[in-house]
């Protein structure tokens, strides 16, 4: 056989054994779905994420958990200033609905004064108030909500196909990469066997 056939006869060999590796390879990232077990060595067949689900699923939420949100970043500042001032704003509203019709019986120049005198009240407290309360309301809010438990159930509950079709969508310009360069790898370690072969 011509050197240059056989080398070149190698090469492309060596490339196409590169590229289907690797395409077994991305495939096995999920396939298969469910366990396959090979009854004579004692071995099991099962694709790598769904093998690995739920650890991937703690792993997923830790960080996300640690590295880019937690509770404090969600309740933290949850109500601000001009959220007090409606707040106020609504209270006061609300009093002076409840004085006009509970003391309905007095003189409008009392009732005026009153009225007054607790929408002072009330505007100089509903700040620490509600200052207080959103300290509180936050503390309960943290225990109740657990970030991390959230993200790890939604990830466990993933159907595995749609987990495979979602990551398949976000990196399929890179896993298109992984499968040429087997093409390439292979290709050129069939090049280099082929020259090998030649001093053989």
């Amino acid at each position: 056989m011509n050197i240059f056939l056989r080398i070149l006869f190698m090469a492309v060999i060596g490339g196409f054994i590169g590229y289907l590796t690797n395409v077994l390879a991305i495939k096995m990232l999920f396939k298969p779905y469910e366990a396959i077990k090979i009854p004579i060595i004692n071995f099991e067949i099962r694709g790598l994420i769904p093998k690995r689900k739920e650890e991937l699923a703690k792993n997923v939420a830790e960080t996300v958990k640690r590295e880019l949100l937690n509770e404090d970043d969600i309740f933290d500042g949850i109500i601000k200033e001009e959220d007090k001032k409606e707040i106020s704003e609504y209270i006061n509203s609300k009093i002076k609905n409840i004085i006009s019709e509970k003391a309905m019986f007095l003189p409008s120049s009392i009732l005026s004064r009153i009225s007054d005198y607790i929408s002072d009240i009330i505007d100089k407290e509903v700040d620490n108030t509600v200052d207080e309360l959103e300290v509180k309301f936050i503390e309960k809010a943290k225990e109740r909500v657990d970030i991390e438990k959230i993200i790890e159930e939604r990830i466990n509950d993933f159907d595995i196909e749609y987990l495979e079709e979602m990551t398949v969508k976000i990196a399929k310009k890179e896993l298109k990469h992984i499968e040429v360069l087997g093409l390439f790898l292979g290709f050129m370690i069939g090049v280099v066997q082929g020259i090998i072969t030649l001093f053989i």
